[in-house]
């Protein structure tokens, strides 16, 4: 009787063990059957604003604006006249929440984040002073200003359809099950570097740990060029087809897409370079372990990954990210990661993310990620946003046996 060998999935874990991936590497090298040139029609190194690295970017980069008192006078006086309006929080908008005087500052910071650096940080939003409502009509109206669609996170709260529009980062395995939790926004873990859905990125920091939760970005377009440069096998790895679990999918349990992708320049563009990817849905977390139903990632595609990680490391900033501050960030260019932490019963980390988009600045989205991007911000409908007040743990992060909200 024939023997056949079957896929087995490498091993590798959420969290990057870097003597595996060096044992990896090495394997790898010694081969001796590396492709050594670069898939047709992508470049050799990517010249923009977006390179960038912790050598150079803090020197040619101020990318912190603290709000003046002129600023939030302005922003108090929006926030009255939002709530004379009557109106749910799904209609805050650039119309609803008016910042005559603030509003050119900000469009220049979605300039930015779309062409420039690629991300930004706003200091200073009243956190303490306000409600939490009150200060998600804030931060939902100064975004708004910058990137005026916001995306959808989850499509049910409170068993019933809905458009969940924000969503909290912080450790829920105190009052959840391990095995309801799925991704590690809902830990105290360490959050390897990775990409959202969307175009861009908003973290609104309610408040610090008491120790750790540093919030690291790196530049996508640094790791190609080191990428490009010493190892081009690798990009062909991620410019082909690898099989991303959709946790929870029934239907559709796993989808098989490249996690890079170049467009090149045209008359009304330039050249985009874009690597989209959650490390889990090839590893797996927690309650949300991969499926053995479904292909496995390849040994080529495991080194990919923990390249990509370790080079996201050593070429990160880490921003000193402070209560009442707002990250905004190009989901597009830019890997963002997170240290572990440690909260006590007076200081407990607690983000608050959108999910946003600029159809100004947008970038053009690849195909592959079009079905992908529709779940984002297709028909989004004002009277359905949800701003959920406290935490719960998202239908995509949900584990076996759990329930959201």
């Amino acid at each position: 009787m024939a023997i056949t060998d079957v896929a087995r999935q490498p091993d590798i874990g959420y969290t990057p063990d870097h003597d595996k991936y060096l044992a990896r590497v090495q394997r790898h090298l010694k081969s001796g059957t590396l492709d050594k040139t670069l898939p047709p029609g992508f470049p050799s190194e990517l010249r923009s604003d977006l390179v960038w690295d912790n050598t150079d970017v803090a020197d040619r980069f101020d990318w912190t604006y603290e709000l003046s008192t002129a600023d939030l006078r302005e922003i108090e006086k929006a926030l009255e006249h939002f709530k004379s309006l009557g109106k749910p929080l799904g209609y805050v908008s650039q119309e609803t929440f008016p910042l005559p005087d603030l509003h050119s500052r900000l469009r220049q910071f979605s300039h930015e984040i779309h062409h420039a650096y690629g991300f930004k940080v706003i200091r200073g939003l009243p956190v303490e002073s306000h409600t939490r409502e009150d200060i998600f009509i804030i931060y939902a109206g100064i975004a708004s200003h910058i990137a005026p669609i916001r995306g959808r996170q989850d499509n049910q709260y409170d068993g019933k359809p809905a458009d969940v529009v924000l969503n909290h980062i912080k450790d829920l395995s105190k009052t959840h099950d391990a095995n309801k939790i799925g991704a590690p926004a809902y830990t105290t873990d360490k959050q390897v570097f990775h990409t959202d859905s969307g175009d861009v990125i908003a973290l609104l920091s309610l408040e610090e740990a008491a120790s750790g939760g540093e919030s690291k970005l790196s530049s996508s377009w640094r790791v190609y060029n080191e990428l490009a440069r010493t190892r081009p096998d690798l990009i062909r790895t991620l410019a082909e087809p690898w099989p991303a679990e959709n946790f929870g999918d029934k239907t559709t349990p796993y989808v098989s897409r490249p996690l890079l992708h170049y467009q090149a320049p045209t008359a009304t563009a330039p050249e985009r370079l874009i690597i989209q990817y959650a490390r889990r849905t090839f590893t797996g977390f927690q309650g949300l372990p991969r499926s053995t139903d479904i292909p496995p990632i390849t040994e080529a595609q495991a080194e990919a990954l923990d390249t990509l990680h370790f080079l996201a490391e050593k070429y990160a900033v880490s921003l000193d990210f402070k209560k009442g501050d707002v990250q905004f960030a190009n989901n597009l260019s830019i890997f963002h990661a997170r240290d572990g932490f440690t909260n006590t019963e007076d200081k407990q980390r607690h983000l608050v993310r959108l999910w946003l988009r600029d159809p100004e600045n947008a970038w053009e989205t690849p195909a592959v990620l079009a079905g992908r991007w529709d779940k984002v911000y297709k028909d989004v409908r004002e009277e359905r946003q949800v701003f959920p007040l406290e935490p719960y743990i998202r239908s995509a992060s949900l584990g076996a046996g759990g329930e959201s909200k």
